[in-house]
C-alpha cells in the first residue's frame, strides 16, 4: 500500500514539474543589468524561481555570470541557495565559499558567520551550525542598520542580526533538506 502511494505522489510531483513553464528568453536575460537581474523580485531569475525552476534559475544565473564575467559575491549565494534547493549541496558549498565578504567588507555585519551556518547545514554539522548562530547572534547592530534602504531608496524594515532567523530555522528543522527547512520556521509560526 505504501509503494502505490509513494507511486501516486512520486507520478503527481513528475506530472507537476512537467506542467512548470521554464522557458524564458536568453538575450533578454543577459540584456539586464546585474541589480534587474538579481534583486527584480518577480523578475530576472527569480521569475523562474518563483516558478518552481530552481535548476533553470541555477543555470541561468551561472550563465549572466559568466556571460557578465561577474564575481558577485550575492550571485555565488543566489545560485548557490537554488542549487541548494534542488539537492545540489557540494556545488553550493563551492559557491557559497566563493559568497564571502573580506574581512573589511563585513565589518559588523556577521554575513560570513551566516555562510559558515549555512555551509555547516548542507555538510550535515550541527554543531558548527550552532557556533556560527551564535557568533552570529553577539553581533552588536551597527550603526546605520535602523536606517537601512532597498536599491530604488525605500526604507527597509529590518531584524537584527540579519540572517538569524534563517540560522534558525535551519537549527529547528534539522534533518530536513534545505529546501524544507530554509523556511520552516516561518512556516511553523503560520501553523
Amino acid at each position: 500500500m505504501t509503494m502505490f502511494v509513494s507511486a501516486i505522489v512520486m507520478a503527481s510531483l513528475l506530472v507537476a514539474a512537467e506542467d512548470r513553464d521554464c522557458s524564458y528568453d536568453r538575450t533578454a536575460m543577459m540584456a539586464l543589468s546585474q541589480n534587474e537581474f538579481d534583486q527584480n523580485m518577480s523578475g530576472g531569475w527569480r521569475k523562474l524561481a518563483d516558478a518552481g525552476c530552481e535548476r533553470e534559475a541555477a543555470d541561468l544565473i551561472a550563465d549572466w555570470r559568466t556571460t557578465h564575467k561577474s564575481r558577485s559575491t550575492t550571485l555565488y549565494w543566489h545560485e548557490g541557495q537554488m542549487r541548494a534547493s534542488i539537492g545540489q549541496y557540494d556545488a553550493a558549498i563551492a559557491l557559497f565559499e566563493k559568497a564571502r565578504k573580506s574581512e573589511s567588507e563585513d565589518a559588523g555585519w556577521g554575513w560570513n558567520h551566516y555562510v559558515d551556518g549555512t555551509i555547516a547545514f548542507l555538510r550535515g554539522d550541527k554543531a558548527a551550525l550552532l557556533a556560527a548562530r551564535t557568533r552570529l547572534s553577539l553581533m552588536p547592530e551597527p550603526e546605520g542598520a535602523k536606517n537601512a534602504i532597498d536599491i530604488h531608496g525605500n526604507p527597509v524594515e529590518t531584524v537584527w542580526p540579519l540572517n538569524l532567523d534563517v540560522l534558525d530555522s535551519l537549527i529547528s528543522c534539522w534533518g530536513k533538506s534545505y529546501n524544507e527547512a530554509y523556511g520552516c520556521l516561518g512556516a511553523s509560526k503560520a501553523d
